[in-house]
């Protein structure tokens, strides 16, 4: 898990879900959640074959890539957000 601040100064959270079920590939799914609750956010094109694989991703990644895939995220769900 990998905390970040949005361009509002909301906190979320980036981890990893696990999607039940016998098939393994792709099982690993990256999802965002904003702290202290609400609904989260799965940014449904990105998903790990192992859960170590998507761990490490998402210790590589910076604040500014973890923005700019949950504005992505967000506007795909017409969840578009004000902010610089």
């Amino acid at each position: 898990m990998k905390q970040f601040v949005d361009d509002e100064g909301l906190v979320w959270v980036a981890s990893v879900k696990e999607r039940p079920g016998e098939d393994y590939k792709g099982r690993f799914g990256f999802v965002m959640i904003p702290e202290g609750g609400g609904s989260e956010v799965e940014l449904e094109d990105v998903r790990w074959n192992s859960l170590n694989t998507a761990e490490r991703t998402l210790l590589t990644m910076s604040s500014k890539e973890l923005k700019r895939r949950l504005h992505s995220a967000l506007g795909r769900k017409g969840r578009v957000r004000t902010g610089s």
